[in-house]
């Protein structure tokens, strides 16, 4: 791509987004906001499309039944959703080069914090995540109790008996 149609996409883009915020700032409780991105492929085309805003809690269906009421979904939509997120959260939990370094017995929260920390560390000083985390994990364990590493959750991925 030419650096004047670079600019001419990303000032369509900037467009789009901008009529996006106007439209989301308009909107309030339960629902969907409206998302700006690019289709994929070598000439990539603005998009906008409706999806939940999970940086605002307050706009999120807080069950499944609001949720299908929300979204009229059908039982196999619901069940094809459910597969997707619970195949997505698998893999990113199994893709972690964090895993093995995190304690698990710290609060959700902590072990967030802690990845930040060492990947933002490792980055700005060019060491790797293991000799990051060296450094950084007596201090969560300080914080957050045992020096003990906890074992990572067991594998999510369950079997038919």
């Amino acid at each position: 791509m030419t650096d004047e149609a670079k600019s001419a996409q990303e000032l369509k883009l900037e467009a789009a987004q901008k009529d996006a915020d106007a439209k989301n700032a308009a909107m309030s409780g339960l629902g969907t906001r409206v998302r700006v991105g690019q289709t994929r492929g070598k000439n990539p085309q603005v998009i906008t499309w409706m999806a939940f805003d999970e940086s605002k809690p307050d706009t999120l269906p807080k069950s499944v039944q609001e949720f299908v009421d929300y979204t009229k979904s059908k039982e196999e939509d619901l069940v094809g959703y459910l597969i997707g997120g619970y195949n997505d959260a698998n893999y990113t939990a199994a893709s972690d080069p964090l895993a093995e370094l995190v304690n698990y017995s710290w609060p959700q929260e902590a072990q967030t914090q802690f990845r930040l920390v060492v990947r933002n560390y490792s980055k700005g000083t060019g060491v790797t995540f293991e000799e990051a985390a060296m450094l950084i994990k007596p201090g969560f364990d300080k914080q957050f109790g045992t020096s003990e590493p906890a074992a990572a959750p067991a594998e999510t991925v369950s079997q038919p008996a």
